[in-house]
């Protein structure tokens, strides 16, 4: 390619969508983010009900503390621009009714000492677990999050992996050892259910990598939330990206991607509207992406396994959530921020789509103190649920509507009456832990799958796409490393970012933008750019929609 391509459509709003536009101002491309929505952010979002702002995204920062690549990715975004970081002790508490209840300290010298007083017994365990997170504390800051992999020669791949290849045992086994298998081995009923809650909820197909890198994070200060919360983030980054030049169209869907001579050349959006531009990233919905807006034409036999095949297969992508939000006029803050509470198979069996029997509850004001006014309370609290029973408890021309546009749609009768039992159920049984409770609650929220759904169109409610350590996630980091590149096989001037093209968390979808831009300015044979802060001189160039760029 030459380095003759300039503008850039981004689809998607998201963070994987605004990180690719700061990075492409950055690089000299003049680029626009259609949005879907009225808002930043996708799933990184918030809303306001009455007195109270319901968050419903971050619970945890990756590189929310300095001296690191995870870090220094917030930096370059603005992400965290005079924001205060609240740290926390405990990562998170499980309540059993019946065996009790496990801090996960987020230092591990005072997690070992805790579960030593649980269970002497599991001893050898317990100290093998807290030893693995120490270590990983000494990984952190060299964990590379700057560069793709695929773009890197076999010697900087070497380079890259030398720290981790001095600890080649403890990286083999944290691998090859599943959690759910490593808690099994634990003599204590109590700590054999709570260490596979550790991040909330269950993930039966994590090994203990995973949670080993997490908790070493918590444990150096790099896994906090920021202030103003998950929009507050979202925000700070489109602000980054508006100073760099950049624009986004708000309240704008792109219907498809055009297509010449194999080519992308622009979008058509569902008002008819046609947009041209050099170069199309798509940050959304790659479902979407692969079989509507471009009609299933470039998919290699993998990519079309990943989203023909093991898309529709149990457990190869994220669940989706069911969030419940309470406004209470009490303050709940003196008690534990964070618990997952376990649940019987019956009670399991009272919340709809939930993929295992517990549930996360957060006094989420003590994360964000802005969401509650003084005196005050916002208990948010969530499990991972599958999309299909609630898409049940709707009629199927509903569900139609939802996806195809977003506006205010009228759900079933059955929907409606789901979400009041749900609401009623949780109420009796967080009442015993939080006093009171019935009596102050002043407004209910309930968002499902299915909200999901309408506010980003990510197929099934899903918030993190394909899961990583199965075959879904292995099958989508092998392509992108072999094709050296986040596109599509045989079409050129376009590349996809986001969570559809990387596993894990806010971090990773962020980091994508920085990859998409590395395979961009590769094809045009120009270096790289990035840089914290504002750039003396610098002047951004915005995308003008010119005639000729609208038919």
């Amino acid at each position: 390619m030459t380095d003759k391509r300039q503008s850039m459509i981004i689809i998607g709003a998201g963070l994987g969508g605004m990180s690719t536009g700061c990075y492409a101002q950055m690089n000299g491309y003049k680029s626009i983010i259609l949005e879907m929505h009225d808002l930043p952010g996708g799933c990184c979002t918030s809303w306001d009900r009455r007195d109270y702002t319901f968050d419903w995204c971050i619970s945890w920062l990756l590189g929310s503390g300095e001296g690191n690549s995870m870090n220094q990715i917030w930096q370059e975004l603005g992400g965290l621009d005079n924001k205060k970081i609240i740290d926390f002790d405990i990562f998170n508490s499980v309540i059993d009714e019946e065996l009790g209840e496990v801090h996960f300290y987020a230092d591990p010298d005072r997690l070992e000492a805790h579960l030593l007083e649980i269970s002497p017994v599991d001893k050898k365990l317990i100290k093998q677990f807290c030893d693995g997170v120490r270590e990983f504390m000494t990984l952190i800051d060299a964990y590379p999050f700057l560069v793709p992999v695929g773009i890197l020669n076999r010697w900087q791949r070497m380079k890259m992996m030398w720290p981790f290849m001095k600890r080649f045992n403890l990286i083999r086994k944290s691998m090859s050892t599943l959690m759910s298998d490593f808690a099994d081995k634990m003599q204590s009923p109590l700590l054999k259910k709570a260490f596979n809650v550790i991040f909330y909820e269950q993930h039966p197909s994590f090994p203990l990598l995973p949670f080993y890198f997490n908790l070493a994070c918590a444990a150096k200060k790099n896994a906090g939330v920021p202030e103003g919360g998950s929009l507050g983030l979202a925000q700070s980054i489109e602000s980054r990206y508006k100073s760099l030049g950049g624009d986004i169209i708000y309240n704008s869907r792109v219907d498809k991607i055009l297509v010449e001579n194999d080519t992308a050349i622009g979008v058509e959006l569902t008002d008819g509207q046609i947009i041209h531009a050099d170069i199309v990233v798509s940050a959304c919905d790659g479902n979407t992406v692969v079989k509507h807006m471009l009609g299933e034409k470039y998919l290699s036999k993998k990519l079309s396994h990943l989203y023909n095949k093991l898309q529709d297969e149990p457990g190869q992508m994220f669940p989706g959530y069911t969030t419940i939000f309470f406004g209470v006029n009490k303050d709940y803050r003196d008690l534990a921020h964070c618990r997952t509470h376990l649940l019987t198979e019956e009670e399991h069996a009272q919340c709809p789509g939930m993929t295992h029997p517990g549930m996360n509850v957060q006094v989420r004001n003590v994360h964000y103190p802005h969401t509650a006014p003084e005196g005050k309370s916002v208990l948010y609290i969530t499990y991972f649920s599958d999309y299909e029973p609630w898409a049940e408890l709707n009629n199927q021309e509903v569900q139609k509507k939802t996806i195809k546009r977003h506006t205010k749609v009228k759900r079933s009768v059955n929907y409606r009456i789901a979400k009041k039992k749900l609401a009623e159920f949780t109420i009796d049984k967080l009442s015993s832990h939080f006093p009171d409770l019935k009596e102050h609650i002043e407004y209910i929220d309930i968002a499902t799958p299915l909200t999901q759904i309408r506010y980003t169109g990510n197929s099934k409610g899903t918030v993190l796409a394909w899961q990583p350590f199965l075959e879904s996630g292995e099958s989508l980091e092998d392509e992108i490393n072999a094709m050296g590149t986040t596109g599509l096989p045989g079409l050129r001037n376009f590349y996809m970012a986001g969570h559809w093209v990387t596993t894990g968390g806010l971090i990773r979808a962020a980091a994508t933008g920085r990859h998409v831009l590395h395979f961009i300015c590769r094809d045009d044979d120009k270096s790289f750019d990035a840089w914290i802060g504002e750039r003396v001189g610098f002047q951004g160039k915005s995308f003008q929609i010119k005639q000729g760029d609208v038919a």
